[in-house]
């Protein structure tokens, strides 16, 4: 898992209404619960939900996508027992460009789209203009360049992002990816980017039928 104290110390103090906020400290808290604003992969109504704090400019995470979350998504989401909520957790400055980016998505094309940035990661991130490259795949996916231009800009965006990000840090996210699983995170030794089988014993025991 791809850690994150040195990272946030610099990127908080870059921040403009968000600077003067005191670093949180790290609880037990449950993460804030779902909301309008969250992008559910999988039925409303599954018994269990799945909460990924990810990076989008995260290897870990990416690992995570192509390894783990295909069976995940096969025997868990698309069965209705599971639903998965993706929260963007950027950890540098192109991380938040593509977070940002995220968000401007069509609702539908929502995790289409992490999916792509995180298949195709090393060859956007090491692009000669990886903002360019960003771009691109946002208006595959239904963004228009006006759209992408507006939405880079937009500070309230911005501000949602990190506030998110800010409030995951209250509930003890410190590496990414990290998982909540019905509210519940998981011990260190068995969050983060695991193999299916690993995953699978969590969502097992947090099944009604665990």
């Amino acid at each position: 898992m791809r850690k994150i104290w040195l990272i946030w110390a610099v990127f908080f103090a870059a921040l403009g209404p968000l600077a003067g906020l005191p670093s949180p400290a790290l609880s037990e808290e449950p993460p804030p619960a779902v909301g309008d604003q969250d992008r559910v992969l999988g039925k409303s109504d599954a018994p269990i939900t799945i909460i990924e704090y990810g990076s989008l400019t995260c290897p870990h995470c990416a690992e995570f996508e192509r390894s783990t979350l295909p069976d995940v998504r096969k025997n868990w989401i698309e069965t209705g027992k599971a639903r998965l909520v993706f929260r963007v957790f950027p950890l540098n400055d192109l991380d938040l460009k593509a977070a940002k980016l995220v968000q401007c998505v069509p609702p539908d094309r929502y995790y289409a789209f992490i999916d792509t940035l995180y298949q195709d990661q090393a060859g956007w991130m090491r692009a000669s203009a990886p903002e360019q490259a960003l771009a691109k795949i946002a208006r595959l996916a239904g963004v228009s360049e006006d759209k992408v231009k507006s939405c880079l800009a937009d500070k309230s965006i911005e501000d949602g992002v990190l506030a998110s990000a800010m409030a995951a840090q209250k509930s003890g996210v410190n590496s990414t990816p990290t998982f909540f699983i019905n509210g519940v995170k998981p011990p260190e030794d068995k969050n983060g980017a695991q193999p299916y089988e690993v995953f699978n014993q969590l969502l097992t025991a947090a099944s009604p039928k665990g």
